[in-house]
This record gives structure tokens, sequence and C-alpha cells, in this order.
């Protein structure tokens, strides 16, 4: 098989992606198990279609597999939003993230635990990573970081978040598509105020409808810190997110 490469530019240096060589960062949604979870969403469900003598279910002697599917995209793994998830207006997923491509740049950080005995991804903690001119997507991996996180239960559990304005410097640096290995940019319970989310999307003043945040992924260990070109996919729904499926293609210099 031919070796398929994509090249780009990213502040006048020019970068080569293997798109042969995928890092996939999202975690499965497995029907009938808890696997990754928060906010206390119900388990994903997945059962046969029933009518008359048809079953859809090989198992159970059915021609074909023919499933309903149940699921809640914000807590049953990784999941991308839009504003439609915090605005009275509606925006659908589908329609906001209309490209599917970006330069991107991936940054480990350890959550500062506060007097409260938060964990916290501050301000100067992304203030500290060199952004480049053109990168549009910040992948956030934050430490511990083992396999576990891809079948924690997160509910009650209050995880690291971020401070409003670390995702506001963010916004103002260029970045349209923030990726995170946690439920939320914002606290668990932080009665509604949802700071963070609004700091990145300008809601309700600035609102930039094609900015996105995907949460829950899981970036593997042997996955270094740098530069890489983001594919990012959703279902076509018409609805504020949806389960997606990011995946990383490293890039080196070619110059």
């Amino acid at each position: 098989m031919a070796a398929i490469d994509a090249y780009l530019q990213i502040d006048g240096t020019k970068y080569r992606a293997s798109l042969d060589k995928p890092l996939d960062i999202s975690i499965p949604i497995r029907p009938g198990e808890l696997g990754v979870n928060c906010f206390y969403a119900p388990i994903p469900e997945a059962w046969p279609v029933e009518a008359g003598d048809f079953i859809g279910d090989t198992r159970q002697g059915g021609a074909v597999n023919f499933f309903n599917v149940r699921i809640n995209p914000h807590g049953n793994g990784t999941h991308t939003e839009c504003v439609g998830h915090i605005s009275v207006e509606r925006y659908a997923i589908c329609d906001c993230l209309r490209k599917f491509h970006f330069a991107a740049i991936l940054h480990t950080v350890y959550p500062r635990k506060q007097e409260n005995g938060d964990r916290v991804i501050a301000e100067r903690d992304v203030r500290e990573v060199s952004i480049p001119k053109g990168i549009e997507a910040f992948i956030l991996r934050t430490m511990p970081n083992d396999a576990r996180k891809q079948e924690a239960n997160h509910s009650g559990a209050n995880p690291p978040y971020l401070e409003a304005g670390a995702v506001q410097y963010l916004s103002d640096m260029g970045i349209c598509h923030l990726l995170l290995d946690l439920p939320s940019v914002d606290r668990e319970e932080d009665g509604g105020q949802l700071a963070a989310h609004r700091a990145f999307w300008g809601y309700p003043d600035h609102i930039r409808p094609e900015a996105t945040i995907t949460e829950l992924v899981y970036v593997q260990q042997d996955i270094p810190d740098g530069l890489y070109l983001l594919n990012l996919q959703v279902a076509s729904l018409v609805l504020d997110a949806s389960p997606s499926k990011p995946v990383l293609f490293p890039l080196l210099p070619t110059d």
C-alpha cells in the first residue's frame, strides 16, 4: 500500500504528516458497560429491533444485526460540543464544525491543588506553552495519566478543571478547538456559572459558533508533546454535542 502524506506550513516552517500512522485519542463507547462516565449519565444501551417475526440480532436467529442505541453524548465517552451546549439559541455541532483538519499542539500539565482541595489548570499553565502562529487546536493531557482514564467514573469526584482565564487566553491566541482528557472545562458543581465554557465560546456577547470543546479524550503516555495534524470527526447530529473521534498525525519538519 502506498504511503499517503499531507503537507502543511506552520509559522513559516513546512511539515509532513504520514496519514498511515494515525493516533486515535478517542475512548470507545461500549453499550452495556459503564466505561468512562461523568455527570451521572446512564450506561449506554444497545438492543435489537423486534417487529413481528423479525429480530435484529444474528445471535438470536436474525438475518442481520439491527440495533437501537441509547447514549448520552456528554457523559458516555469522547464527545465534541459547540456553543449550543450553553446557549439559549439553538446551535448544532454538525453545523458549527464544518472543517475537520487542524494544526494542533499537545501539552501535558499537572493540575494545581487548591486550598479547598480542587485541582485546577491555571492560566499560567497554558501561558507557558509556545503556540506557533497557525495553530487552531490545543490538546491538553493531564497528569497522572494511565489507562484507567478510559473507564473512570467521574461522577461526584470533583475532577480537575480549567480557570476561565486559561481558556480565555487560548481563545485570544486563536485556538478554536480545545481538547482535554477531563469531563468538563468547568468545575463539576459550580452553580451553573460555566465560566470557562462562556469564556471559550465568547458567550453571550462575542459568540464563536465555529469553536468546539472536545472532552474525555485519552492521550497515551507514549505520545509526546508537540505538533500534530488533527482530524476531528463527529456524527451528523442536530444536537449541541456528538460522540467524536479525534485522531492525531505527528508532524515532522521537512526543511
